[in-house]
């Protein structure tokens, strides 16, 4: 086996529980690894990396390991040489060529003479043949960063390979350049992805929970078609336990009224008989043990009946769904939310755009769908809009503090402050009671409500991050997101859709999911390409 989880247990420093005994193994070949968002793949990941640590049991891996995280702790100012693990050697080669023979520098480069071309060779399997070695990845767009963060655990021949949410900000071409990695995987492969593409590469799909692991042969698709038959069994089941609680009701009520009408009768026919005292308290004893005897049956069957209830209610799946109303959110159907002409950036004096910029203006609530390839400039505009960015050239004319802006990383909130605390903050006027029954709504519920931001999962941040935006003072009329369905599971786009759905105001997604931008209602699409942005009809 490759990797080996025997009776692991873990929980957050403020005790909150995630896996208790947990034993598991996963060998060669590609395990798809699937659950609701804040169950812990993402946690089941890092453990098997050795980032945290285990309150208990043993975790084992055979072979090299390779690991490319949910979010890759990467700064603006590394360098593509840095990330792959070669500048170093570089550098060394540099100071040879120069004359410095000296043996820091041989020493530097050991073995790894090889080390540009193998770095090459890597980027270049992976369709980044035009970056620089030196270049930053402040210049690379959120999908080339994470294609180059998988170039550099390829170039360690791992064994075992983890990827976390792989395919996330990666355009279509960098998606199947990373399935044809995956059909030639040799080794073990453990994925975790909200990617239906992709996990329908797997050989197997495992459904993560607290205490287990349940295998399912094949793809995500077959995976997906023996859930909906357990939970079509599941459903009956409970649907036959319901009627068999009411029937055991029912049959106990019946039973107490007939024993109520044989006292009531055995009563007067005992004062008519003038029966001695003693002889009648004793058969009325005797009515009331029987009684008893038999509401204590009824009973016991009332609670086996509760119990297959309450066990088929367990089996059935849970995909709550949002439920809101925003109408503070409104904005007219003339009135501009955001206008831009001419807009032009530089990243070491390389325009990001075409000449004589960009120009965009949305008006009222509309819907509009921002595309293009990897590192065509999306995520730039967008920040060049809400003001995160200053533009070289050009004017941004904005809605004065009722734009929200929702990057890749979704860094809005503060991860030391709870979720609670969060909402809070955006939204000081609003009463305690109300703001729990918010959060409620938005599936944070009793103590999920004061967990600390850094410790969610990506679409428990997601959610997180929505509420204390959409309820914000004042509440925003052009919302900006940038690959909102990153790290969410499937019930946890659905919940993205329905928020979204009542959302009143304008909207300029950034997507590479056709499906999530069909559920929003886009009215509007623009792709930007060449760096120029170019209008597309809406489907």
């Amino acid at each position: 086996m490759a990797i080996v989880l025997s009776a692991v247990t873990f929980a957050w420093p403020d005790d909150t529980p995630v896996f208790r005994d947990l034993t598991w193994a996963v060998g060669d070949g590609r395990t798809g690894l699937v659950a609701p968002n804040g169950a812990g793949k993402s946690t089941l990941l890092r453990l098997v990396a050795g980032e945290i640590a285990p309150r208990a049991g043993s975790i084992v891996v055979d072979g090299h390991l390779g690991y490319l995280p949910q979010d890759l702790p990467f700064t603006a100012d590394r360098t593509v040489a840095d990330v792959l693990g070669v500048a170093r050697v570089l550098a060394a080669i540099t100071a040879l060529e120069r004359g410095d023979a000296s043996d820091e520098v041989f020493t530097a480069i050991g073995d790894a003479w090889d080390a540009e071309e193998r770095g090459r060779l890597q980027l270049d399997r992976l369709g980044m043949a035009d970056v620089a070695l030196d270049r930053t990845l402040g210049t690379l767009s959120g999908g080339e960063v994470v294609t180059l963060g998988l170039a550099a655990q390829l170039l360690r021949n791992p064994d075992v390979l983890l990827l976390d949410e792989p395919t996330n900000n990666l355009d279509a071409r960098a998606r199947h350049r990373l399935y044809d990695l995956v059909d030639e995987w040799r080794g073990a492969l453990l994925v975790v992805s909200h990617d239906r593409a992709l996990l329908d590469r797997m050989d197997r799909i495992a459904e993560l929970h607290p205490g287990d692991v349940r295998t399912y042969g094949g793809g995500f698709t077959a995976y997906d078609e023996a859930v909906r038959a357990e939970r079509e069994v599941a459903e009956r089941t409970a649907r036959s336990a319901e009627l068999d609680l009411r029937r055991e009701r029912l049959q106990r009520q019946e039973a107490r009224e007939r024993a109520a009408r044989r006292a009531s009768t055995a009563a007067r026919t005992v004062a008519d008989a003038g029966l001695p005292k003693i002889v009648a308290g004793a058969l009325q004893r005797k009515a009331q043990v029987s009684a008893a005897r038999s509401d204590d049956t009824h009973a016991a069957r009332v609670g086996a009946a509760r119990a297959r209830l309450d066990a088929a209610n367990d089996a059935l799946r849970d995909d709550d769904l949002l439920v809101l109303d925003l109408p503070d959110t409104a904005i007219p159907a003339g009135r501009t939310a955001v206008e831009a002409h001419g807009l032009q950036l530089r990243f070491g004096g390389t325009p990001v755009f075409a000449e004589g910029g960009v120009d965009l203006v949305v008006r009222g609530p509309e819907r509009v769908a921002l595309t293009g390839a990897n590192g065509s400039g999306k995520s730039t505009l967008l920040r060049l809009l809400t003001g995160d960015l200053a533009p070289d050239a050009g004017a941004v004319r904005r809605l004065d503090g009722r734009i929200a802006y929702l990057s890749q990383r979704l860094d809005l909130l503060d991860p030391d402050l709870s979720v609670a605390q969060s909402l809070a903050a955006a939204a000081p006027s609003l009463p305690d009671a109300e703001r729990m029954n918010l959060l409620a709504r938005f599936l944070f519920r009793g103590p999920g409500a004061h967990r600390p931001v850094g410790t969610l999962s990506g679409g428990e941040r997601l959610r997180a991050t929505l509420a204390c935006v959409l309820r914000a003072e004042p509440a925003p009329q052009l919302l900006l997101l940038d690959e909102p369905t990153n790290n969410l599971d499937l019930a946890s786009q659905r919940q993205l859709e329905s928020a979204l759905a009542a959302y009143r105001g304008a909207l300029v997604v950034v997507s590479h999911d056709e499906r999530f931008l069909d559920a929003l209602g886009i009215t509007r699409r623009l792709r930007l390409q060449g760096g120029r942005l170019h209008d597309e009809a809406a489907a």
